[in-house]
């Protein structure tokens, strides 16, 4: 690690090469001046670290020298030395940010010593507090840029935060495409640095540094030629190198303007990351956004293909069913046709028909509830008082086929709005579904009760079950596990809940039997 660099600037040559021997004693790299005006070339292209200087010189005097030292080098500290210490003197040297001051002739070599000392903490003292200022913005800017996923409005909003942070009118946001390796400009405000310098962008991309550069104090001469011609007069480029992107974000002031400290550069260092990260999770929020929209697309696109395979299982179920009933009439009323045959013949085919007949359009009305759930008007239902007018209605029938029903309401019921009569056809199915289920009579258990935000139905009988083979498409059009169902019933009962916003399905199995849950919306009180 190198020393600190020490220029010392003092119009009297004994004074300014004791100062070097005993600072070159202590450790430090030192160079003297005694002409002001060399000493103010001299800082445009030389680093230093700190500038001791004294105030009373000839044509420019110290403060001028100061003046020019904290434009050119801002992070430099800054120590004072004079022979005629008064109270105005350390008015002024304080007013114009120095970090010391000495009184010459020094009688010992350890009081310059102590005064440099004291002059570097001070200076580090004073950069730590403007970093931490720097900083501190940064903590709202990170979560405005990190909650703001639209990729334009983004860009415009880290072009905004650098300007505003970095007190510049000049930013822009460089990416580098994988394929051709060239830098292209998502963003920019003020001068553009790409056009005609994309050489300079891919060289702080290759070094993988932050560079920072003044016009007028020390820098590349090429580099400060270019600012020169952009009107420019300092500017800090900062690379972002990931796997997933390459960027350089760039932050200009004009000749004018002070230059960046050491704490701006850090600042847009954290600035710049965060920027970065920001764009990418834009990018993999937009990229999770257009796998979504492409699975969705793909759901539509089987879901029309399941609607097309259904509609020709449909098309071919409604043949069978209705071309079954339509034969038998047919066969019944030409038999009935046949004079040979007696009277009371005649009327057992006709009966025939009329029964076939019967048939077909109970066939015909419940494919028409199947596509129209929803003709009646909604209202406020209380179901439980609707279950319990259907288990009066339906206990005789039960009772007869032996099936012992249990209807269990827990507590107060919310209201739904709902179609009275299809609900109550919903409960009815599912009923004689069970009873259909346990041909030698046995339990069906109904138990109803408030659940989030609506209320819960469950339907649960001790019959053989429904293979797993096939619960999958229990809610078919047309598909039945009893012999001479029609296959319908439980699809018109899934239609008429799902148009209620509600949810009809078969619970896993607990034992015997099979258990259908019903859940309503609630309509509020």
């Amino acid at each position: 690690m190198e020393p600190p660099f020490i220029f010392v600037v003092d119009d009297e040559p004994g004074i300014a090469l004791l100062c070097k021997r005993l600072l070159t004693r202590a450790g430090y790299k030192v160079e003297t001046e005694t002409d002001p005006r060399a000493a103010i070339d001299f800082l445009k292209e030389s680093k230093i670290d700190l500038l001791l200087v004294d105030i009373r010189m000839p044509e420019v005097d110290g403060f001028e020298v100061i003046h020019h030292a904290q434009h050119l080098q801002p992070d430099a500290a800054i120590l004072i030395m004079t022979g005629y210490g008064t109270v105005e003197t350390a008015i002024r040297a304080l007013r114009q940010g120095v970090d010391g001051l000495m009184l010459k002739p020094f009688g010992q070599g350890s009081e310059l010593i102590d005064a440099v000392e004291l002059a570097f903490a001070d200076s580090q003292q004073k950069r730590d507090a403007a970093r931490t200022q720097a900083l501190r913005p940064l903590f709202s800017v990170t979560e405005s840029l990190l909650s703001e996923i639209r990729r334009e409005p983004l860009l415009d909003l880290i072009i905004d935060s650098i300007c505003e942070h970095l007190r510049c009118a000049h930013a822009a946001c460089y990416q580098r495409n994988e394929q051709s390796n060239e830098f292209s400009l998502l963003t920019s405000r003020g001068a553009n640095l790409l056009s005609g310098h994309q050489d300079l962008i891919a060289t702080v991309d290759e070094s993988a540094a932050p560079l920072l550069i003044n016009a007028n104090g020390p820098s590349d001469p090429k580099l400060k030629s270019l600012l020169a011609k952009l009107g420019l007069g300092t500017a800090i480029l900062i690379p972002i190198l990931r796997p997933s992107i390459r960027m350089v974000f760039y932050a200009a002031r004009t000749v004018n303007e002070t230059a960046f400290r050491e704490s701006e550069l850090e600042m847009f260092q954290i600035l710049a990351r965060q920027a970065a990260a920001a764009l990418e999770n834009s990018r993999l929020y937009a990229e999770q956004l257009d796998y979504v929209r492409k699975v969705e697309e793909s759901q539509k696109a089987l879901l029309q293909s399941e609607k097309m395979a259904a509609a020709g299982r449909l098309s071919a179920s409604i043949a069978h069913e209705v071309n079954n009933p339509l034969q038998a009439v047919q066969n019944c009323l030409h038999l009935a046709g046949r004079e040979d045959l007696p009277a009371e013949k005649r009327k057992e085919y006709l009966e025939l028909a009329r029964t076939e007949l019967e048939r077909l359009i109970v066939t015909v009305r419940r494919m028409l509830d199947f596509y129209r759930p929803g003709v009646s008007s909604l209202e406020k239902v209380d179901l439980r008082e609707m279950l319990e007018y259907i288990f009066h209605l339906m206990s005789k029938q039960l009772s007869e086929a032996n099936v012992n029903v249990t209807l269990d309401i827990r507590g107060q019921l919310p209201p739904v709005i709902a179609v009275g009569s299809q609900i109550q056809q919903v409960f009815i199915n599912l009923i004689l579904n069970a009873a259909d289920a346990m041909p030698e009579g046995g339990n069906l258990k109904i138990t109803a009760r408030a659940f989030e935000d609506g209320v819960e139905v469950l339907f649960r009988d001790h019959g053989k079950g429904i293979p797993k083979d096939k619960q999958s498409n229990i809610f078919e059009p047309f598909f039945s596990t009893k012999e001479g169902g029609t296959g319908l019933g439980l699809t018109v009962s899934y239609n008429i809940v799902s148009a209620h916003g509600g949810i009809l399905e078969l619970m896993p199995e607990r034992g015997a039997g099979a258990c259908f849950r019903i859940f309503l919306p609630s309509g509020g009180e």
